[in-house]
């Protein structure tokens, strides 16, 4: 009986070590013909001008302004990358990339100071013009994100996101940026990382605005961004997409959640924390059912009922709110950067706060210490779990077309960024295996284009293809190891996992 569980456990771990080892594959491969490539970035990230032109305060302003020492270094989104006016080096840079595309995101308080759709900041919208006739001039299409976190202050005043009419009020800024740019954009995404947005924002209050309100704060916050959302996406596609033929979603930070065992207890901890950290904004939209998953709604009821609420902390949908969520999306964003390990036992009980978003789930996650990190301590180099959740989301969502919309690893200061070149290599060939096997994937999006404000990490970490020197007045932008590897990537549409670029110097493609 011995005998026969340690051949069994052998088999196990050869078959889990098979199908991470098919992800690495020598040679070189090739992508779909119209596979699509670009970079990202965010406005708060890397514009400055905070106050400049008419813009008004974002909560990132006021959280780094107020509260300077929830960042690492102290530091702030004042200046950044100075986009504002070097958007035109910006371009530059996709140029010499040779990229098809560019994911940025407007600033609210840019176009809309007041919050409210009552007046419109023309010197905001004159900048987006300016950066978008640049990227055209040159063939790089513009994907545009309404919404990646810099919320204005004002509407922050008035309850932000867990408010319930800022799904018209987020409405209403999206008609402004549909009619004064919808012409010259084809890619729209309405919210960045609603996740990320709802829980550090409104739950743990580690993020802008700093709300800590953990187990009411985040569900109130993920009801309404999906309203606000669908809203959005109704608007466009019932008056815009008609004339201008784009394409509207939403991104999701999704990461991996594998069981740390093969146990029936950590393998359902595992499906648990995915439904709880992604699911509960991919299952509204893309299932067949639509709603919050059913795993969500029932912990989260029995819950708050030992713990003597009236009724769940997880506010419910309308059987027409659910209708009018269900499908609001033609395309799944996806924000993918690692892996969990997930567990469940006695370990995880009590030792979160009550009520919380982690005691609702009662699970246990860490990192194999022995996998490869850089600059982010939790970005580790897992790429089998890049391949095993765009199969996960193929097989639970009918395989809708994926949009890989960031996708990065945080390196030190320094051009010879070797693991984010590890990291891009490994995590194009788990894509690649992915589409192999029938997902539809339809484009990749490195994180980042530059270096950025990284949120609280400030600039301590550095995920940007292009260093940037925040010593210098003209932030100079140079090219790292990796923009020389991806730029051949771009350029052949093929991945070469042997390829060593001369990094002397990044030229621009002729013709591009």
């Amino acid at each position: 009986m011995i005998l026969l569980q340690i051949c069994v456990l052998f088999l196990y771990f050869v078959s889990s070590h098979e199908e991470k080892v098919k992800l690495s594959r020598d040679g070189v491969r090739k992508f779909p013909d119209e596979f699509l490539f670009g970079t990202a970035t965010a406005s708060y990230q890397v514009e400055g001008a905070w106050d400049e032109d008419g813009k008004s305060e974002n909560i990132w302003d006021h959280f780094t302004h107020t509260q300077p020492h929830l960042i690492t270094d102290y530091s702030n989104g004042d200046i950044a990358d100075d986009s504002y006016h070097l958007y035109k080096r910006d371009v530059e840079m996709m140029r010499e990339l040779g990229l098809d595309f560019y994911r940025f995101s407007i600033s609210w308080p840019r176009i809309l100071p007041s919050g409210f759709a009552d007046r419109v900041n023309e010197a905001g919208v004159a900048y987006y013009h300016n950066l978008i006739d640049e990227m055209l001039k040159y063939n790089i299409e513009p994907m545009v994100t309404l919404y990646h976190w810099d919320l204005p202050q004002r509407l922050q005043d008035l309850g932000g996101w867990t408010n319930p009419l800022i799904v018209d009020w987020f409405a209403d800024y999206a008609r402004v940026l549909f009619e004064n740019l919808g012409d010259k954009v084809k890619y729209w995404i309405t919210i960045n990382e609603p996740a990320v947005v709802c829980y550090y924002g409104y739950g743990a209050g580690a993020f802008a605005p700093g709300v800590d309100a953990s187990g009411i704060g985040e569900y109130l916050c993920a009801k309404n961004i999906l309203l606000a959302h669908a809203k959005a996406f109704h608007i466009y596609n019932d008056e815009y997409k008609s004339k201008n033929g784009g394409i509207i979603g939403i991104s999701y930070s999704a990461q991996w959640y594998e069981p740390a065992s093969d146990s029936s207890v950590d393998i359902e901890a595992a499906e648990v924390q995915s439904q709880f950290e992604w699911g509960k904004y991919s299952h509204p939209i893309f299932s067949e059912t639509g709603d919050f998953p059913d795993v969500m709604k029932e912990k989260i009821a029995a819950k708050s009922a030992e713990q003597g609420f009236p009724r769940s902390r997880l506010p419910e949908f309308t059987q027409e709110e659910i209708e009018y969520v269900r499908g609001s999306s033609d395309f799944f964003g996806l924000n993918h950067y690692t892996t969990f390990l997930v567990y469940r036992n006695e370990s995880v009980y009590g030792v979160h706060p009550v009520p919380s978003f982690y005691d609702d789930m009662d699970t246990g996650s860490y990192q194999d210490p022995e996998w490869e990190g850089g600059e982010s301590e939790a970005v580790k180099i897992v790429p089998w779990g890049f391949y095993k959740l765009l199969t996960e989301i193929r097989e639970s969502y009918n395989n809708p077309p994926v949009y890989v919309t960031e996708n990065g690893f945080a390196t030190y200061i320094g051009l010879q960024d070797e693991g984010r070149v590890r990291y891009y290599r490994e995590y194009l060939s788990a894509l690649l295996d992915a589409i192999d096997e029938g997902c539809d994937v339809r484009a990749y999006t490195a994180w980042s284009l530059m270096d950025n404000f990284e949120w609280t990490k400030g600039y301590t970490q550095r995920f940007g293809l292009y260093e940037v020197d925040y010593e210098s007045p003209e932030r100079t932008r140079t090219p790292r190891k990796s923009a020389f590897v991806y730029k051949e990537v771009v350029r052949t549409r093929t991945l070469d996992l042997d390829y060593e670029p001369d990094t002397d110097v990044m030229t621009i493609d002729d013709g591009h």
